[in-house]
Protein backbone atom coordinates (compact mmCIF):
# COMPACT_ATOMS: atom_id res chain seq x y z
CA UNK A 1 0.00 0.00 0.00
CA UNK A 2 1.16 3.53 -0.77
CA UNK A 3 -0.03 6.46 1.36
CA UNK A 4 0.38 10.16 0.57
CA UNK A 5 0.52 12.56 3.51
CA UNK A 6 -0.23 16.22 2.79
CA UNK A 7 0.55 19.07 5.21
CA UNK A 8 2.00 22.57 4.97
CA UNK A 9 5.32 21.72 6.66
CA UNK A 10 7.40 18.62 7.38
CA UNK A 11 10.63 17.42 8.90
CA UNK A 12 13.47 18.15 8.64
CA UNK A 13 12.77 21.81 7.75
CA UNK A 14 10.12 22.29 10.43
CA UNK A 15 10.05 20.56 13.82
CA UNK A 16 6.62 21.14 15.30
CA UNK A 17 4.40 18.54 16.92
CA UNK A 18 2.38 17.69 13.79
CA UNK A 19 5.53 17.25 11.76
CA UNK A 20 6.87 14.89 14.41
CA UNK A 21 3.65 12.85 14.41
CA UNK A 22 3.79 12.48 10.61
CA UNK A 23 7.41 11.40 10.87
CA UNK A 24 6.71 8.79 13.54
CA UNK A 25 3.74 7.49 11.57
CA UNK A 26 5.65 7.16 8.30
CA UNK A 27 8.63 5.51 9.97
CA UNK A 28 6.43 3.01 11.75
CA UNK A 29 4.20 2.30 8.76
CA UNK A 30 7.22 1.19 6.76
CA UNK A 31 7.54 -1.74 9.19
CA UNK A 32 4.06 -2.82 8.04
CA UNK A 33 5.01 -2.77 4.37
CA UNK A 34 3.44 0.64 3.70
CA UNK A 35 5.25 3.07 1.45
CA UNK A 36 4.75 6.66 2.62
CA UNK A 37 5.15 9.91 0.70
CA UNK A 38 4.98 13.32 2.37
CA UNK A 39 4.16 16.44 0.37
CA UNK A 40 4.80 19.82 2.02
CA UNK A 41 5.69 23.37 1.04
CA UNK A 42 9.20 24.79 1.12
CA UNK A 43 10.65 28.26 0.60
CA UNK A 44 13.88 26.90 -0.76
CA UNK A 45 12.97 24.44 -3.48
CA UNK A 46 10.31 23.43 -5.97
CA UNK A 47 9.57 19.90 -7.12
CA UNK A 48 12.37 18.44 -5.02
CA UNK A 49 12.20 14.93 -3.56
CA UNK A 50 14.46 13.11 -1.13
CA UNK A 51 14.49 10.07 1.12
CA UNK A 52 14.18 10.69 4.84
CA UNK A 53 13.82 8.23 7.74
CA UNK A 54 12.59 5.42 5.49
CA UNK A 55 10.00 7.37 3.49
CA UNK A 56 9.94 9.83 0.57
CA UNK A 57 9.68 13.59 1.11
CA UNK A 58 8.43 15.87 -1.67
CA UNK A 59 8.43 19.66 -1.75
CA UNK A 60 6.43 22.27 -3.66
CA UNK A 61 7.54 25.89 -3.58
CA UNK A 62 5.86 28.15 -1.04
CA UNK A 63 4.74 31.21 -3.01
CA UNK A 64 3.10 33.36 -0.32
CA UNK A 65 1.24 33.43 2.97
CA UNK A 66 -2.28 34.75 3.44
CA UNK A 67 -3.79 34.82 6.95
CA UNK A 68 -1.04 32.47 8.18
CA UNK A 69 -1.86 29.97 5.42
CA UNK A 70 0.82 28.94 2.95
CA UNK A 71 -0.08 28.86 -0.76
CA UNK A 72 1.74 27.21 -3.65
CA UNK A 73 0.73 27.25 -7.30
CA UNK A 74 2.92 24.27 -8.12
CA UNK A 75 1.40 22.20 -5.32
CA UNK A 76 -1.75 21.52 -7.35
CA UNK A 77 0.07 19.58 -10.06
CA UNK A 78 2.50 18.08 -7.56
CA UNK A 79 -0.31 16.77 -5.38
CA UNK A 80 -2.32 15.45 -8.34
CA UNK A 81 0.68 13.51 -9.64
CA UNK A 82 1.57 11.97 -6.27
CA UNK A 83 -2.08 11.23 -5.44
CA UNK A 84 -2.51 9.26 -8.66
CA UNK A 85 0.31 6.97 -7.51
CA UNK A 86 -1.13 6.53 -4.01
CA UNK A 87 -3.68 4.06 -2.71
CA UNK A 88 -4.87 6.45 0.00
CA UNK A 89 -4.56 10.16 0.85
CA UNK A 90 -3.86 11.16 4.44
CA UNK A 91 -4.62 14.85 5.03
CA UNK A 92 -3.51 16.76 8.13
CA UNK A 93 -5.93 19.49 9.25
CA UNK A 94 -6.08 22.51 9.60
CA UNK A 95 -4.67 24.04 6.44
CA UNK A 96 -7.29 25.80 4.25
CA UNK A 97 -5.09 25.66 1.15
CA UNK A 98 -5.15 21.86 1.41
CA UNK A 99 -8.94 21.94 1.11
CA UNK A 100 -8.66 23.92 -2.12
CA UNK A 101 -6.14 21.45 -3.56
CA UNK A 102 -8.36 18.54 -2.59
CA UNK A 103 -11.33 19.88 -4.55
CA UNK A 104 -9.38 21.41 -7.45
CA UNK A 105 -7.49 18.23 -8.32
CA UNK A 106 -10.54 15.96 -8.03
CA UNK A 107 -8.41 12.94 -7.19
CA UNK A 108 -10.79 10.05 -6.59
CA UNK A 109 -8.95 8.05 -3.94
CA UNK A 110 -9.94 6.97 -0.44
CA UNK A 111 -8.97 9.61 2.07
CA UNK A 112 -8.81 10.35 5.74
CA UNK A 113 -7.95 13.46 7.68
CA UNK A 114 -6.21 13.69 11.03
CA UNK A 115 -7.91 16.57 12.80
CA UNK A 116 -5.02 18.10 14.71
CA UNK A 117 -6.78 21.25 15.90
CA UNK A 118 -9.78 23.51 15.60
CA UNK A 119 -9.25 26.82 13.82
CA UNK A 120 -8.82 29.02 16.87
CA UNK A 121 -7.02 32.27 16.15
CA UNK A 122 -8.54 33.31 12.81
CA UNK A 123 -12.10 33.68 14.08
CA UNK A 124 -13.19 36.29 11.53
CA UNK A 125 -11.74 34.37 8.60
CA UNK A 126 -13.32 31.19 9.95
CA UNK A 127 -16.72 32.63 9.05
CA UNK A 128 -15.59 32.79 5.42
CA UNK A 129 -13.71 29.50 5.53
CA UNK A 130 -16.36 27.44 7.33
CA UNK A 131 -18.35 26.35 4.22
CA UNK A 132 -15.18 25.11 2.52
CA UNK A 133 -14.02 23.45 5.73
CA UNK A 134 -17.29 21.61 6.24
CA UNK A 135 -17.36 20.52 2.59
CA UNK A 136 -13.80 19.23 2.84
CA UNK A 137 -14.34 17.30 6.07
CA UNK A 138 -17.61 15.95 4.74
CA UNK A 139 -15.97 14.70 1.54
CA UNK A 140 -13.31 12.57 3.25
CA UNK A 141 -13.98 8.97 4.18
CA UNK A 142 -12.77 9.16 7.76
CA UNK A 143 -11.71 11.72 10.37
CA UNK A 144 -9.32 10.98 13.22
CA UNK A 145 -9.20 12.93 16.48
CA UNK A 146 -6.08 12.77 18.63
CA UNK A 147 -7.84 12.34 21.98
CA UNK A 148 -11.31 11.63 23.35
CA UNK A 149 -11.08 15.00 25.14
CA UNK A 150 -10.79 16.88 21.86
CA UNK A 151 -13.62 14.95 20.24
CA UNK A 152 -15.89 15.75 23.16
CA UNK A 153 -15.10 19.49 23.16
CA UNK A 154 -14.84 20.32 19.44
CA UNK A 155 -18.03 21.65 17.88
CA UNK A 156 -16.67 20.84 14.44
CA UNK A 157 -15.89 17.22 15.23
CA UNK A 158 -19.27 16.75 16.82
CA UNK A 159 -20.89 17.58 13.46
CA UNK A 160 -19.07 14.64 11.87
CA UNK A 161 -19.17 12.31 14.86
CA UNK A 162 -20.47 9.39 12.80
CA UNK A 163 -17.16 9.10 10.95
CA UNK A 164 -14.73 10.21 13.65
CA UNK A 165 -12.46 7.75 15.41
CA UNK A 166 -9.85 8.46 18.08
CA UNK A 167 -6.21 7.50 17.59
CA UNK A 168 -3.87 9.13 20.08
CA UNK A 169 -0.42 10.31 19.09
CA UNK A 170 2.50 8.07 19.93
CA UNK A 171 6.25 8.38 20.25
CA UNK A 172 9.05 5.86 19.84
CA UNK A 173 11.50 6.40 22.68
CA UNK A 174 14.15 4.31 20.94
CA UNK A 175 14.47 7.04 18.29
CA UNK A 176 15.58 9.59 20.91
CA UNK A 177 19.31 10.05 21.54
CA UNK A 178 20.73 8.66 24.76
CA UNK A 179 22.74 11.51 26.29
CA UNK A 180 26.30 10.82 27.31
CA UNK A 181 27.32 11.32 30.93
CA UNK A 182 29.49 14.25 29.89
CA UNK A 183 26.52 15.97 28.21
CA UNK A 184 24.37 15.51 31.30
CA UNK A 185 27.13 16.85 33.52
CA UNK A 186 27.62 19.91 31.32
CA UNK A 187 23.92 20.82 31.40
CA UNK A 188 23.68 20.15 35.15
CA UNK A 189 26.65 22.42 35.72
CA UNK A 190 25.00 25.17 33.68
CA UNK A 191 21.44 24.92 35.00
CA UNK A 192 21.78 23.29 38.40
CA UNK A 193 20.57 19.89 39.59
CA UNK A 194 16.87 20.79 39.81
CA UNK A 195 14.82 22.83 37.33
CA UNK A 196 11.47 23.09 35.58
CA UNK A 197 11.52 22.62 31.81
CA UNK A 198 9.40 23.83 28.92
CA UNK A 199 10.21 22.50 25.44
CA UNK A 200 8.52 23.68 22.27
CA UNK A 201 8.15 26.32 19.59
CA UNK A 202 7.55 29.73 21.16
CA UNK A 203 4.07 30.47 19.80
CA UNK A 204 1.18 32.62 21.02
CA UNK A 205 -0.89 29.74 22.38
CA UNK A 206 1.88 28.17 24.48
CA UNK A 207 1.05 30.40 27.46
CA UNK A 208 4.67 31.29 28.15
CA UNK A 209 3.75 34.86 29.11
CA UNK A 210 1.63 33.27 31.85
CA UNK A 211 4.58 31.12 32.95
CA UNK A 212 6.77 34.22 33.20
CA UNK A 213 4.18 36.02 35.32
CA UNK A 214 3.90 32.91 37.49
CA UNK A 215 7.66 32.84 38.03
CA UNK A 216 7.58 36.04 40.06
CA UNK A 217 8.51 35.27 43.65
CA UNK A 218 10.04 31.90 42.82
CA UNK A 219 13.81 31.47 43.05
CA UNK A 220 14.34 28.15 41.29
CA UNK A 221 15.38 27.72 37.65
CA UNK A 222 12.79 27.64 34.85
CA UNK A 223 14.25 26.59 31.51
CA UNK A 224 12.60 27.50 28.20
CA UNK A 225 14.04 25.41 25.35
CA UNK A 226 12.97 26.40 21.85
CA UNK A 227 12.69 29.31 19.47
CA UNK A 228 9.76 30.96 17.75
CA UNK A 229 7.93 34.10 16.68
CA UNK A 230 7.28 35.51 20.18
CA UNK A 231 10.75 34.90 21.58
CA UNK A 232 11.74 38.59 21.63
CA UNK A 233 8.51 39.58 23.39
CA UNK A 234 9.02 36.95 26.07
CA UNK A 235 12.59 38.01 26.72
CA UNK A 236 11.44 41.62 27.04
CA UNK A 237 8.78 40.55 29.55
CA UNK A 238 11.48 38.84 31.63
CA UNK A 239 13.63 41.98 31.54
CA UNK A 240 10.70 44.19 32.48
CA UNK A 241 9.92 42.00 35.51
CA UNK A 242 13.59 41.76 36.49
CA UNK A 243 13.54 37.98 36.67
CA UNK A 244 16.85 36.15 36.97
CA UNK A 245 15.66 32.56 37.20
CA UNK A 246 14.35 32.07 33.63
CA UNK A 247 16.79 30.65 31.10
CA UNK A 248 16.12 30.87 27.35
CA UNK A 249 18.14 28.25 25.50
CA UNK A 250 16.87 28.78 21.94
CA UNK A 251 16.66 26.00 19.39
CA UNK A 252 18.45 22.86 20.55
CA UNK A 253 19.62 19.64 18.96
CA UNK A 254 17.69 16.45 19.62
CA UNK A 255 20.59 15.26 21.79
CA UNK A 256 20.46 18.39 23.96
CA UNK A 257 16.68 18.13 24.26
CA UNK A 258 16.98 14.53 25.41
CA UNK A 259 19.59 15.57 27.98
CA UNK A 260 17.30 18.27 29.40
CA UNK A 261 14.33 15.90 29.54
CA UNK A 262 16.52 13.41 31.38
CA UNK A 263 17.77 15.97 33.90
CA UNK A 264 14.75 18.16 34.59
CA UNK A 265 12.75 17.95 37.81
CA UNK A 266 9.38 18.44 36.10
CA UNK A 267 7.85 19.60 32.82
CA UNK A 268 5.70 22.72 32.78
CA UNK A 269 3.34 23.17 29.84
CA UNK A 270 1.20 26.32 30.25
CA UNK A 271 -0.63 26.32 26.89
CA UNK A 272 -3.86 28.23 27.40
CA UNK A 273 -5.72 28.03 24.07
CA UNK A 274 -7.30 25.17 22.12
CA UNK A 275 -4.71 25.61 19.38
CA UNK A 276 -2.73 23.27 21.66
CA UNK A 277 -4.71 20.20 20.69
CA UNK A 278 -2.41 17.60 22.24
CA UNK A 279 1.07 18.59 23.38
CA UNK A 280 3.85 16.43 21.97
CA UNK A 281 6.50 17.88 24.29
CA UNK A 282 4.19 17.23 27.24
CA UNK A 283 4.04 13.61 26.09
CA UNK A 284 7.84 13.61 25.88
CA UNK A 285 7.89 14.60 29.53
CA UNK A 286 5.72 11.62 30.39
CA UNK A 287 7.93 9.36 28.27
CA UNK A 288 10.95 10.48 30.29
CA UNK A 289 9.13 9.85 33.57
CA UNK A 290 8.63 13.45 34.66
CA UNK A 291 5.76 14.94 36.66
CA UNK A 292 3.88 17.53 34.62
CA UNK A 293 1.98 20.78 35.07
CA UNK A 294 -0.55 21.70 32.38
CA UNK A 295 -3.75 23.71 31.95
CA UNK A 296 -7.27 22.39 31.49
CA UNK A 297 -8.24 23.56 28.01
CA UNK A 298 -10.44 20.66 26.98
CA UNK A 299 -7.84 19.07 24.72
CA UNK A 300 -5.38 16.19 24.76
CA UNK A 301 -3.13 17.85 27.33
CA UNK A 302 -5.32 16.49 30.11
CA UNK A 303 -5.56 13.12 28.39
CA UNK A 304 -1.78 12.92 28.77
CA UNK A 305 -1.57 14.57 32.19
CA UNK A 306 -4.16 13.22 34.62
CA UNK A 307 -4.73 15.66 37.48
CA UNK A 308 -3.12 14.58 40.77
CA UNK A 309 -2.01 11.30 39.21
CA UNK A 310 0.70 12.12 36.67
CA UNK A 311 1.00 15.79 37.61
CA UNK A 312 -1.00 18.90 38.37
CA UNK A 313 -3.64 20.59 36.20
CA UNK A 314 -4.48 24.27 36.65
CA UNK A 315 -7.00 26.67 35.11
CA UNK A 316 -5.71 28.34 31.91
CA UNK A 317 -4.41 31.92 31.95
CA UNK A 318 -4.05 31.82 35.73
CA UNK A 319 -0.48 32.71 36.81
CA UNK A 320 -1.34 32.44 40.51
CA UNK A 321 -2.55 28.85 40.11
CA UNK A 322 0.50 28.01 37.99
CA UNK A 323 2.81 29.62 40.58
CA UNK A 324 1.21 27.56 43.36
CA UNK A 325 1.43 24.34 41.33
CA UNK A 326 5.14 24.80 40.70
CA UNK A 327 5.67 25.56 44.37
CA UNK A 328 3.70 22.44 45.37
CA UNK A 329 5.73 20.12 43.14
CA UNK A 330 9.00 21.72 44.20
CA UNK A 331 8.22 21.28 47.88
CA UNK A 332 7.00 17.67 47.55
CA UNK A 333 9.79 15.71 45.83
CA UNK A 334 8.55 12.29 46.92
CA UNK A 335 5.06 12.89 45.52
CA UNK A 336 6.56 14.46 42.39
CA UNK A 337 8.66 11.34 41.83
CA UNK A 338 5.57 9.12 42.18
CA UNK A 339 3.73 11.26 39.64
CA UNK A 340 6.65 10.91 37.25
CA UNK A 341 6.60 7.13 37.53
CA UNK A 342 2.87 7.06 36.89
CA UNK A 343 3.33 9.39 33.90
CA UNK A 344 5.86 7.03 32.34
CA UNK A 345 3.62 4.03 32.95
CA UNK A 346 0.79 5.87 31.20
CA UNK A 347 3.06 6.59 28.23
CA UNK A 348 3.84 2.88 27.82
CA UNK A 349 0.19 1.86 28.13
CA UNK A 350 -1.34 4.55 25.89
CA UNK A 351 1.12 6.57 23.82
CA UNK A 352 3.78 4.46 22.11
CA UNK A 353 4.41 4.89 18.40
CA UNK A 354 3.69 1.19 17.90
CA UNK A 355 0.14 1.63 19.21
CA UNK A 356 -0.47 4.71 17.06
CA UNK A 357 0.94 3.12 13.91
CA UNK A 358 -0.98 -0.14 14.37
CA UNK A 359 -4.25 1.76 14.75
CA UNK A 360 -3.62 3.86 11.64
CA UNK A 361 -2.53 0.86 9.57
CA UNK A 362 -5.74 -0.95 10.53
CA UNK A 363 -7.74 2.12 9.47
CA UNK A 364 -5.81 2.41 6.18
CA UNK A 365 -6.55 -1.23 5.35
CA UNK A 366 -10.21 -0.85 6.24
CA UNK A 367 -10.66 2.25 4.08
CA UNK A 368 -8.90 0.78 1.06
CA UNK A 369 -10.71 -2.56 1.38
CA UNK A 370 -14.10 -0.82 1.59
CA UNK A 371 -13.51 1.40 -1.41
CA UNK A 372 -11.45 -0.58 -3.91
CA UNK A 373 -13.58 -2.68 -6.23
CA UNK A 374 -12.28 -6.24 -5.85
CA UNK A 375 -12.38 -7.00 -9.55
CA UNK A 376 -10.49 -3.88 -10.69
CA UNK A 377 -7.73 -3.03 -8.26
CA UNK A 378 -6.98 0.46 -9.58
CA UNK A 379 -10.57 1.66 -9.77
CA UNK A 380 -12.01 3.64 -6.86
CA UNK A 381 -15.49 4.58 -5.88
CA UNK A 382 -16.97 6.36 -2.84
CA UNK A 383 -18.05 4.06 -0.04
CA UNK A 384 -21.78 3.46 0.23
Amino acid sequence: MRVLHFFKTALPESRGGIEQVINQLCRGASQHGIQSDVLALSQGADKSSFDYDGYRNHRAKLDFHLASTGFSLSAFARFADLARQADLIHYHFPWPFMDLVHFATRVNKPSLVTYHSDVVRQKNLLRVYRPLMNAFLGSTNSIVASSPNYLETSDVLQKFEDKVSVITYGLDKSTYPVPAASELAAWADKLGPKFFLFVGVLRYYKGLHILIDAAQGLDYPIVIAGAGPIEADLKQQVRDLGLKNIHFLGHLSEADKAALLTLCYAVVFPSHLRSEAFGISLLEGAMFGKPMISSEIGTGTTFINIANETGLVVPPSNPVALHNAMQQLWDQPDEAAKMGRRAEARYWSHFTADKMVAAYVALYEKLVANIIQPEVADTYRPSA
